[in-house]
C-alpha cells in the first residue's frame, strides 16, 4: 500500500503518468500545469504585452485550447468532443495536451518556431521516454491536426487594415486619430466556433441621435471620459487603465486563476480554457458583426461634430480628447465588454458566480497593478464600465456588449464539450 501511494503520489506531482498509474480514483488529480504552461506559451508566442491582431489570437487561444482539450478527451472521454474522433487510452495525457497545443501553435505562428520548440522539449522532458510517450505524442499531433482542418478558410486571413469611406452624416462611424483605418473588417464573416452563425445574437439599434437616452450618454462621456477630467474619480481613472489590455489576454489570465485556486484537474481545466476561448472568440466574431452592420461612430467624432448630429441638446467640443486612444473599430457594441461578459458568463456557469479572485494588469497605472472581484459579473461589469471612464465608448454600446456577450457564453456552455 505505501509503494502505491508513493507510485501515485510521484505521478501526480511529475505529471508522466503511465496509463495503468492513470487507471485508479486518483486520476481526476492529474496536476492541471500543462493546460496552464500553454496558455502562457501562447501568449507569449503572440508577443506578450506588445501584441496587436486580438482578433487572431482570440481565435489562435480557441483552436489550441480545443485541440487541448479533445486530446484528453480522447484518453479519458469525460465530456462531448469538438473536432477530434480519436481514441487511445494508453496515450501519456501530458504528452498529449502539450503536443496538441503545439501542433496549433507551431502552424499558426510560424515565426515562433524556434520559441514553440523549445516549450515543447521542456513539456516533454518531464515524461520517460516509453510507448505511451511516443503514442501520446502522436494523439496530441491527430487532436491538433484536427483543429487546424477545421479551421482552414475560415475566413480569418485578411489584410487587417481597412478603409474608412468618408462620411459627414451625424453617427456614421470616422476614424479616430492616430488612427486612419477599420481594423480588420472581414473578421465580420469569419466562422464562428460555437455559435450557428455569425448573427444569432446580432445587437438591436442604439439611441436615435435625437433621443434622451443618446444625450445622456453624450453628456457623460463626455464629462467623464475626457483627457484628465475632474470629474472622474481616482478610482474610475485606476480601472480604466487596469482594464485597458485585450479583453482575451486578461480573461485568460482570470481562468488561470481560477484553474489553479480551485485546485481542477487536468481535463476539467482544459474544458474550462476550450469553452471561455471559444465564446471570447465568438464573441470578437458576433460583435465586428454587429459593429459593421449598425457602423456607429466613437464618443471622439460625435463630440468634435456634435453639430451634425441635428440633436440641439448636445454641445460640440472642438479639442475634446479621450482619455485613452480609441481603438479603430466602431463603437456599437463594445466588444471589450462582450468578450468579458462571454468569459464571465462561461466562468460562473462552471465554477459559480461567487468566487473571488485578485488578478493583475500590464496596463495598470503604476503602484495600482492589482484589482480584487467578489465575483466573475462584477468583474465583467467594471471591465465594461472602464470604456466609459477611459472616453472611448458610450454608456449603451457598453450595456450591448454586456448582453451580447452573455448570449453568447451562455449559448456555449449549454451547447458545447458537455459532460458524456
Amino acid at each position: 500500500m505505501l509503494m502505491l501511494m508513493l507510485t501515485v503520489w510521484t505521478c501526480l506531482m511529475n505529471s508522466a503518468c503511465t496509463t495503468d498509474q492513470l487507471n485508479n480514483p486518483d486520476v481526476g488529480k492529474l496536476s492541471n500545469n500543462v493546460i496552464i504552461e500553454w496558455n502562457e506559451i501562447a501568449y507569449q508566442a503572440f508577443g506578450g504585452e506588445s501584441y496587436q491582431h486580438s482578433l487572431m489570437a482570440s481565435r489562435i487561444n480557441a483552436m489550441t485550447h480545443l485541440a487541448m482539450h479533445d486530446a484528453l478527451n480522447a484518453i479519458f472521454p469525460r465530456y462531448e468532443k469538438y473536432a477530434f474522433t480519436g481514441y487511445n487510452a494508453s496515450a501519456n495525457p501530458i504528452a498529449a495536451a502539450a503536443s496538441a497545443a503545439h501542433t496549433v501553435l507551431f502552424v499558426e505562428i510560424p515565426d515562433k518556431a524556434a520559441f514553440l520548440d523549445s516549450a515543447l522539449l521542456q513539456s516533454l522532458s518531464t515524461i520517460p521516454d516509453n510507448e505511451e510517450k511516443e503514442m501520446g505524442i502522436a494523439l496530441g499531433k491527430a487532436a491538433g491536426q484536427a483543429i487546424l482542418d477545421a479551421r482552414a478558410n475560415d475566413g480569418s486571413a485578411g489584410d487587417p487594415i481597412g478603409p474608412v469611406p468618408p462620411s459627414e452624416t451625424g453617427g456614421v462611424y470616422q476614424p479616430v486619430p492616430p488612427f486612419d483605418f477599420l481594423f480588420a473588417p472581414f473578421w465580420k464573416e469569419v466562422k464562428p466556433f460555437g455559435l450557428n452563425k455569425k448573427d444569432q445574437f446580432r445587437v438591436p439599434s442604439y439611441p436615435s441621435l435625437d433621443s434622451e437616452a443618446y444625450v445622456e450618454a453624450y453628456n457623460e462621456v463626455k464629462e467623464i471620459g475626457k483627457r484628465d477630467s475632474p470629474s472622474r474619480t481616482a478610482d474610475q481613472t485606476a480601472y480604466a487603465y487596469f482594464w485597458y489590455e485585450f479583453s482575451e489576454a486578461g480573461w485568460n489570465r482570470v481562468a488561470r486563476l481560477v484553474a489553479t485556486s480551485k485546485k481542477m484537474d487536468l481535463l476539467e481545466t482544459a474544458r474550462l480554457f476550450a469553452l471561455v476561448d471559444m465564446g471570447m472568440a465568438d464573441a470578437y466574431i458576433a460583435g465586428w458583426d454587429s459593429k459593421f452592420y449598425h457602423n456607429f461612430w466613437r464618443p471622439y467624432t460625435a463630440i468634435r461634430n456634435a453639430h451634425i448630429d441635428e440633436n440641439e441638446q448636445t454641445e460640440a467640443d472642438l479639442l475634446w480628447e479621450a482619455e485613452m486612444p480609441t481603438p479603430p473599430v466602431q463603437d456599437y457594441p463594445s466588444t471589450h465588454s462582450a468578450l468579458g461578459s462571454a468569459a464571465a458568463s462561461i466562468l460562473a456557469a462552471i465554477v459559480g458566480e461567487h468566487t473571488t479572485f485578485t488578478m493583475r494588469s500590464p496596463t495598470a497605472l503604476p503602484g495600482q497593478e492589482e484589482r480584487s472581484f467578489s465575483g466573475f459579473i462584477e468583474a465583467a461589469q467594471e471591465n465594461a464600465d472602464s470604456r466609459v471612464t477611459a472616453g472611448i465608448h458610450f454608456r449603451f454600446a457598453c450595456e450591448a456588449g454586456l448582453d451580447l456577450g452573455d448570449h453568447v457564453g451562455n449559448w456555449i456552455v449549454n451547447n458545447h464539450l458537455k459532460p458524456l
